[in-house]
């Protein structure tokens, strides 16, 4: 099962006091919203009636009509029963009128929700008609609603939460709920509640879209829920305000839909939305469910499930192919230099508690150390210290080509770090004959060699300096085990280990735009160019790198998008592959997306030894590999299940 549920909200040209019309309108609407497969499609405040109606609230011939009207939107959903429909409407009940949404599926008014706070201050006069929901506390109150000549009673439900299609939760409340210190959604979520829909009509204001919308995005992040806000239109009576029929949907925090337009009637904004990301977050946020046991005690009234099940795919969800990069420019630089700055700070404290130490890197020419690099040697400038403070050893070996030789030298020597290189071509040979290989056969004896003797040395150079020797390896490495254990997967403080592939390549792309990396920009813009190796295996007949990563163990953007699913919110192999597929369906075709997940997982799984004992390294996003920090997991846990599961797509 995916996941997911469409939301349409929907926001006819409403004519202020024309039940008839605007039933007619709300009908065509949730014809139009089943057409496209929404779950659910909501209305404004007072849809039925219009919000602006004023005095006329009171007049009986208003209030038969919208008996009438919810009569017939109920024949009309029962054309339309995998679909519910929740609209604005005004309810008489025991002497007194409230401001109601209507739950409506399959033919049948499932309940109506009163509103709980109700404006009476600037320009909004609403105790003048309605009271408040939590008049309804201590007693039961329904609406009259005839059908068949038969008195049928409605129950207003103050505290309800709506169980639709296979278990999915909704609560409700109406426009100024939200504008509350303890908005009603806050309770709805913490009895159980996964999306909030919000009947509103909010007049538009200079500034006020804005705020506006910093709440929903608020609310939706505070609550791990989706939020769906639909305000009435441009239609509405402008005698004294212009209401800009503003609709919004968020999903914990992110906006997913919004109107485009400042002022906007007669439309459908529809979108998908995750339930998945939610559900997973809340399972984790031990926070969340500490709040419900203390908050959440009073039990929500919860009606019997109705609609079919949800139909949406996620055909129409944001997917993004790296979503640990953002695709905005702006807003990828902006993370890029967020991150730089939490690793110098990181690595800035690490050498200042040891006391004066230097940082030893090993530079090869490829990503990993280049941003290493950048990182210690802005670590040593804030610090106060001489760039000559950190230490670049390039280790050349059997498979270094050319190109990453004279690119390691050009980014020491312009950067003013101190500078070595050991060629570790004799000693590597001498360790092969020491421990019988032959090194005419390159396998992983052959590489790994390489990797430790490496290590070995920066260690021991360490100690001749004075300093520490700063990681390089980074996160994705680390996800599929793409390290030597105790060679490069060893240092004493990992700068990258939770920086996936996939944005390393931006980061120093933003970094070499710093001022203070100018004259490095060069030589940085021809490390980014550079295919991906870790040089184990020599060059081919024309010195070029004849080792490439991605050929070997996969490509990282469809890794680093695996990664991130199974880490950030433990989707199945199904939903992963599904959405994969969507994703790269411009790049890799369906059988080479399943051949990748399966090595992921096999990797994963396997290489589990390595990352329960990898070194220090600062957090800087929501996944990370430490054992100390965000995944703990066995060993020798076994994949079996999910490569079974990959196995059957």
């Amino acid at each position: 099962m995916l996941d997911f549920i469409r939301i349409a909200c929907a926001v006819p040209a409403v004519a202020v006091g024309d039940v008839k019309k605007n039933t007619e309108d709300i009908c065509a609407y949730i014809e139009k919203a089943d057409a496209r497969e929404a779950d659910i499609v909501l209305f404004p405040e007072m849809a039925m009636t219009g919000y602006t109606c004023q005095d006329l609230f009171f007049q009986d011939t208003l209030y038969e009509g919208v008996k009438q009207g919810l009569r017939k939107i109920m024949a009309c959903s029962q054309k339309h029963p995998a679909l519910t429909a929740v609209v604005g409407l005004p309810v008489r009940a025991g002497g007194q009128m409230f401001n109601c949404a209507a739950v409506i599926s399959g033919g049948k008014l499932h309940g109506l929700v009163p509103k709980t706070y109700i404006p009476n201050y600037n320009e909004f006069y609403e105790k003048r008609w309605f009271s408040s929901g939590t008049e309804l506390t201590d007693r039961i109150a329904s609406m009259d609603l005839t059908l068949d000549g038969e008195p049928v009673y409605v129950p207003i439900l103050a505290n309800a939460v709506f169980r639709i299609g296979n278990g999915t939760l909704v609560g409700i409340e109406i426009c100024e709920d939200l504008w509350t210190p303890l908005p009603p959604s806050t309770m709805l979520a913490l009895r159980g509640a996964e999306v909030i829909l919000n009947l509103s009509a909010s007049n538009e204001t200079i500034g006020k879209r804005g705020y506006r919308r910093d709440l929903v995005k608020h609310q939706s992040a505070a609550l791990n829920c989706v939020y769906a806000y639909c305000s009435a239109g441009s239609t509405e009576s402008t005698q004294d305000l212009i209401f800009s029929g503003q609709s919004l949907i968020a999903e914990n925090g992110v906006l997913l839909a919004e109107t485009g337009e400042p002022i906007a009637t007669d439309y459908l904004l529809i979108q998908d939305c995750d339930l998945g990301k939610l559900r997973a977050d809340r399972r984790r946020n031990k926070s969340f469910q500490d709040a419900a046991q203390q908050y959440g005690s009073q039990r929500a009234i919860q009606t019997e499930t109705f609609a079919g099940n949800l139909r949406a795919d996620g055909t129409i969800y944001p997917l993004q192919k790296l979503p640990f990069v953002p695709s905005a420019k702006q807003d990828r630089i902006q993370r890029c230099m967020e991150i730089f700055h939490m690793q110098v700070a990181g690595l800035k404290q690490r050498l200042s508690a040891i006391g004066g130490a230097k940082a030893v890197i090993g530079i090869s020419g490829g990503l990993d150390s280049t941003l290493a690099l950048l990182v210690s040697v802005e670590a040593m400038r804030q610090l106060g210290r001489p760039a000559q403070e950190v230490c670049g050893v390039t280790m050349p070996c059997f498979g270094t080509s050319d190109r990453t030789y004279h690119n390691s030298w050009e980014l020491m020597k312009t950067l003013g770090i101190s500078c070595k290189e050991i060629n570790i071509k004799e000693a590597v040979s001498l360790h092969f004959a020491d421990i019988g290989h032959d090194a005419n056969v390159h396998n992983g004896t052959y590489e790994n060699s390489q990797a430790r003797e490496r290590t070995q040395i920066l260690m021991d150079y360490a100690s001749v300096v004075g300093g520490i020797v700063v990681g390089t390896g980074d996160l994705s490495e680390l996800a599929l085990g793409w390290c030597t254990y105790n060679g490069d997967h060893m240092s004493m403080y990992g700068v990258n280990a939770s920086i996936p592939k996939t944005l390393i390549r931006w980061m120093i792309d933003a970094i070499s735009e710093m001022p203070e990396f100018a004259a490095a920009r060069p030589v940085l813009q021809d490390i980014l160019d550079t295919p991906i190796s870790p040089e184990l295996l020599p060059p081919d007949a024309e010195g070029k790198i004849a080792q490439h990563t991605e050929d070997l163990v996969g490509p990282y953007a469809l890794h680093d998008f695996f990664l991130y699913y199974v880490l950030r919110f433990g989707f199945t192999p199904t939903k992963i592959y599904t959405l994969a597929c969507r994703a790269f369906a411009d790049d890799f075709d369906a059988p080479t997306v399943k051949k990748w997940l399966k090595v992921f997982y096999r990797r994963f799984f396997s290489q589990q030894f390595k990352r329960s004992c990898m070194p220090d390294g600062v957090k800087v996003g929501s996944v990370t590999l430490s054992p100390r920090g965000d995944w703990r997991m066995p060993s020798d846990a076994s994949a079996r299940l999910w490569l079974e599961e990959v196995e059957r797509l």
